[in-house]
């Protein structure tokens, strides 16, 4: 898969793929959001956080998906990638069917693709920025672009305690993608036709942004 890296393509391959679940910094909010999940019919994780061991088939840089059912919405994510010795952050969209959430959080997203950009930062660049870094989402309704999710990546777990997660579970590490969370919900779900989420950088007011449309068959 390719990838802009200052302005030059980058190989990245993966073989292996995981999306860590339920990976709030805060656990008090994470065990409240379980419990209204709960309401609704979604299984409670065996595990916070938890990690889906996913097909990497499933992460495209594509500019529309298709899906079955109109419940499916996507969450802008941070994302890491290991290529050998190096890692690099960009940006995706843990795209899930929600109905089939309530049956299986593991099936729900493993049957929706995951719609990934094409840009990327070094780690290492942006290491230090980490908590102040900033998660977007906009989500199309009457012909406007709304906000659906907005905060900084310090409402998620620290990059570190998420590897130590991973590398506790014996999960590999090498050509690996891992989607290391979401932010909240500004006003629940919804399940737009056309979904956009970007990655903030203010420290170097640098962004990366990812658009697609979602169609249902």
């Amino acid at each position: 898969m390719k990838f802009m890296l200052s302005n030059e393509w980058v190989d990245i391959d993966f073989k292996h793929a995981y999306c860590i679940g339920y990976s709030g910094r805060n656990v008090d909010k994470t065990k409240a959001h379980i419990a209204e999940l709960k309401k609704l019919g979604v299984p409670e994780p065996a595990s916070i956080p938890e990690i889906y061991h996913l097909s990497s088939s499933l992460f495209k840089q594509v500019d529309s998906i298709d899906v079955v059912g109109n419940k499916t919405s996507g969450e802008a994510e941070i994302v890491l990638l290991f290529n050998g010795e190096q890692s690099y952050v960009t940006l995706g969209s843990d795209h899930t069917d929600r109905d089939l959430e309530r049956v299986s959080i593991h099936k729900s997203k493993q049957v929706c693709a995951k719609p990934l950009a094409t840009d990327l930062w070094r780690f290492e660049d942006v290491q230090e920025q980490w908590d102040n870094l900033q998660l977007s989402s906009y989500i199309m309704e009457d012909e406007e672009w709304k906000l659906y999710q907005q905060d900084a990546v310090s409402s998620i777990l620290p990059v570190e305690n998420l590897m130590k997660t991973l590398t506790k579970e014996g999960e590999e590490l090498t050509n690996t993608i891992v989607y290391c969370g979401t932010v909240p919900l500004i006003d629940g779900f919804k399940y737009p036709n056309k979904f956009k989420a970007e990655l903030f950088n203010p420290q170097k007011n640098k962004a990366i942004e990812l658009t697609y449309s979602v169609n249902e068959l």
